[in-house]
């Protein structure tokens, strides 16, 4: 078994690479605080796979959390507005870390940021 972490960044903000940055990790974070702890233990043995994808709307990656949101640990990160993006707006998701072939079922055709 195989585990891994999505983080899932909207493309249509076009925050600046440290903005992306600073939002893949706080998803990384939450995600990982709500996943199994055996799982991020192993997770983390195993040297922390991650994949950064991109979704092209705000619609697209709200659609995605909701259909998620029953079967992983998933982490909705809001903006709180101090830089780039309004405060409140949804900016991205993270998965897991659950196992790889499982988050590739919802994921596979998004494109690598």
């Amino acid at each position: 078994m195989e585990l891994e972490q999505a983080i899932i960044v909207r493309a249509d903000l076009h925050m600046g690479k440290g903005k992306i940055a600073a939002q893949a990790a706080h998803a990384s974070i939450e995600a990982m605080l709500k996943a199994d702890k055996s799982d991020v233990e192993e997770w983390r043995a195993s040297g922390m796979k991650k994949v950064v994808l991109k979704v092209s709307s705000k619609k697209e990656l709200l659609e995605l959390f909701e259909r998620l949101k029953k079967k992983f640990p998933v982490a909705l990160i809001k903006d709180a507005g101090r830089t780039q993006v309004e405060p409140g707006e949804a900016t991205c998701i993270g998965i897991g870390p659950v196992e790889e072939k499982e988050i590739d079922l919802f994921v596979k055709d998004l494109k690598l940021l």
